[in-house]
């Protein structure tokens, strides 16, 4: 569909385009069968996809550039050729490339339609290979093969280039026949980047600065710090590649600069001058053109990156906050720059990050665990951004898919799993807004919060109190994750943090012990289940929290609470586990007999090595799972067939001394992500029965998947 036929109507009179956009966010595989016609290449073959081999997993769809809550493009399909790049939520970010080879073009990227210059075939994708940093796309055609990767680089603990909202693309040729080819490479992006609504006017520019040339389009009337379909109103998409040999350059409608791409082999260096104007009104596009010459041995890769900046990027109890990379480059440009300067050594460190994943990963759950982790790094940082806040760094995130709220706790703890295991910085970044806002900001409740703001990206906090309450869930969140994170500190760091922040910690433990054991009716995580009164699991989840503020009373080197804590969180294990059990099971609640539920919140009693659950009840629920799965996992509850990725992986993080379950789990869920006919982002909620998505996608939750990598090996 995307830009395809774009002057023409359906008999509807909706343009093709528009038939995209009236899909559902859970229907993108619509967009992997693009509507062909009039001058569009023909599909690179249903029967081509079939050739094209998957390693080491079909993705949902693929990430492509991730780098953002705001930069986030992906495939949703299996080729690359054929199917427009789409934001998140579905909205078409079109990209496309086009390779001349011999003067013969081939689409390898997008599905355009070049009226003035038909481009009759596509090139065929032979392979699609995914790992934690990189998606990387071979294809071949007219006795070329063209390697396209898409690289969007997690620096753990390098603050200055993680703060980049920038993301890489580069492309390499050589011969596929042992014979030479004149090669050229077209690629553009198109304005719908930086806006979501096409009725929207942009306007444009090009210019070279320390070497590198960029195209840039910006909505021409801002809404600062306001959202439309969650893309951000405001911002500059930025689209850049070092000036050399043989680059040519063009912004102007889609028609047009393709058209010279396809016909010449290069661009006008020109600036459509008809702006500012709706990104709908002839499909503005920013184009760019590398003519490699006569091409056998590989060559040079053509290196892009695609960024979306935006000052500020956030606003705190009403105070904008700066992107964190204005602490370190004085403009976006010099930012760019050190980008394209770094790509080889980030290359290299992108590499190093890949192989530790895989290793990491193979080696405590094999292959297909391997290959669920590569899949979840970029999406679980992309939900997260850096900002500066009174000359110190802080992390928000965004609750995607969801309620689209700012640094919602429930979030961030599921997710933690990857932070703790690759970035535990990160994690301290993103708790310390959430305590400063306990702490100072006006929230006013005994419990903690739920999150920071209705909506990302303004976290104006609740002072009112009105918020999505969940008592225990988020106080036992808080601790949990604080605990896992003082963990991985020194000890005078881990001391340091935990004093600065034990009154509001202590607050929340207490608040758990007067109120975990048996809760009341409240909500939790799972809020798409309702309410419920006397949870076992909720409960479960309480008692290590309470268990949690024992290890932060040991780091801030208080030892008799640390003792009271422990203690009392032993005591109340005991009668949970009496009050909850079912026969050789546990209940879904302590006054529902014959009921059952997955208690996923097990995991945190072994990351933070409490012992409170006994081998007992793990091994007796590890056998009432087993028997009770499903094609692709363990539902939730009894309730219902549908589960959670995160805490499916959760689970098997506790069970990890149990093979059995562990393996069934990690071979549900690898089947579920391989074979889901749902094309969207890695969701964490799905069907057990029917593999299809139930609702989320892209959230940063998927970090969940992590969990097997943070405990003692």
């Amino acid at each position: 569909m995307g830009e395809l036929g774009r002057h023409r109507k359906t008999s509807g009179g909706m343009s093709r385009r528009n038939i995209l956009r009236a899909g559902s966010i859970a229907g993108l595989s619509a967009a992997a069968v693009p509507v062909l016609g009039g001058t569009a290449f023909a599909q690179p073959g249903r029967g081509q996809n079939r050739l094209s081999t998957f390693e080491p997993i079909r993705p949902p769809a693929t990430p492509l550039a991730v780098r953002s809550p705001y930069l986030s493009t992906w495939l949703a399909s299996d080729s690359l050729p054929g199917t427009w790049p789409s934001f998140w939520t579905g909205r078409t970010t079109a990209m496309t490339g086009i390779v001349r080879i011999d003067g013969v073009p081939y689409v390898f990227m997008g599905a355009p339609a070049v009226d003035a210059a038909p481009v009759s075939q596509g090139m065929s994708q032979i392979s699609l290979v995914t790992t934690a940093t990189r998606s990387t796309f071979t294809l071949t055609g007219g006795g070329v093969e063209l390697v396209v990767t898409f690289l969007s680089p997690i620096e753990p603990g390098d603050l200055r280039r993680q703060s980049a909202p920038l993301s890489y693309l580069s492309m390499r040729a050589s011969s596929a026949d042992g014979k030479a080819h004149a090669v050229s490479v077209y690629i553009d992006v198109s304005a719908e980047w930086a806006h979501g609504d096409s009725g929207t006017k942009v306007g444009w520019a090009s210019a070279s600065t320390s070497g590198v040339r960029s195209l840039t389009v910006t909505p021409s009337a801002p809404s600062v710090l306001a959202e439309n379909g969650d893309m951000a109103s405001w911002g500059t998409v930025v689209w850049s590649t070092p000036e050399r040999s043989g680059l040519t350059w063009q912004i102007g409608e889609d028609q047009v600069v393709r058209a010279a791409a396809v016909q010449a082999g290069k661009l006008a260096g020109t600036t459509d001058p008809n702006q500012p104007r709706a990104i709908g009104d002839h499909w503005p596009v920013l184009g760019l053109n590398l003519d490699f010459g006569r091409v056998s041995a590989a060559t040079d890769p053509f290196v892009v990156s695609i960024g979306h900046v935006r000052q500020p990027a956030m606003r705190y109890l009403g105070a904008p906050l700066q992107p964190l990379w204005t602490s370190y480059w004085p403009s976006w440009q010099d930012m760019v720059a050190a980008f394209h300067t770094d790509f080889v050594a980030a290359s290299g460190r992108a590499s190093t990050l890949d192989n530790k994943v895989t290793a990491d990963a193979r080696a405590v759950g094999g292959d297909k665990y391997a290959a669920l982790c590569a899949l979840a790094v970029r999406q679980a940082y992309g939900g997260t951004e850096l900002v500066v806040r009174d000359g110190k760094p802080w992390a928000f995130l965004k609750e995607i898919s969801s309620d689209g709220n700012v640094s919602t706790v429930d979030v961030t703890y599921p997710g933690m799993p990857i932070f703790l295991y690759l970035d535990p910085q990160r994690l301290g970044l993103l708790l310390a807004p959430l305590l400063d806002y306990a702490e100072n900001g006006g929230w006013p409740k005994d419990y903690a919060e739920h999150d920071l703001g209705s909506h990302y990206p303004d976290a104006a906090g609740h002072n009112d109190g009105q918020e999505e309450d969940m008592p225990v869930e988020e106080s036992a969140n808080m601790l949990i994750m604080t605990a896992g994170y003082l963990a991985r500190l020194t000890a005078a760091d881990a001391k340091t943090f935990a004093a600065a922040h034990y009154p509001i910690l202590k607050r929340w433990a207490d608040y758990l012990v007067g109120n975990a054991l048996d809760p009341g009716l409240q909500n939790q995580t799972d809020d798409f289940t309702g309410w419920i009164a006397h949870s076992v699991n909720l409960a479960l989840k309480g008692i290590v929290g309470v268990g949690a503020m024992s290890r932060i009373s040991t780091a801030a080197q208080n030892a008799a609470d640390a003792t009271h804590y422990l203690s009392t969180a032993r005591d109340y294990i005991g009668q949970w586990a009496t009050m909850g059990q079912d026969g050789a099971h546990l209940r879904l609640a302590y006054d529902q007999p014959n009921t059952w539920s997955q208690k996923y919140n097990g995991y945190p009693d072994q990351l933070l090595g409490l012992g409170l659950i006994s081998s007992t009840v793990a091994d007796h629920e590890a056998a009432w799972y087993l028997a009770h799965r499903n094609q692709y996992g363990v539902p939730l509850d009894l309730r219902h067939s549908y589960t959670k990725t995160d805490w499916e992986l959760w689970t098997a993080a506790w069970q990890h001394r149990n093979a059995a379950i562990r393996d069934a789990l990690i071979t549900d869920v690898y089947n579920f992500a391989n074979t889901t006919p749902n094309r969207v982002p890695f969701t964490d909620w799905y069907d057990t029965l029917s593999g299809r998505q139930q609702g989320f996608q892209a959230r940063p939750v998927i970090g969940g998947v992590f969990a097997l990598l943070t405990l003692p090996r």
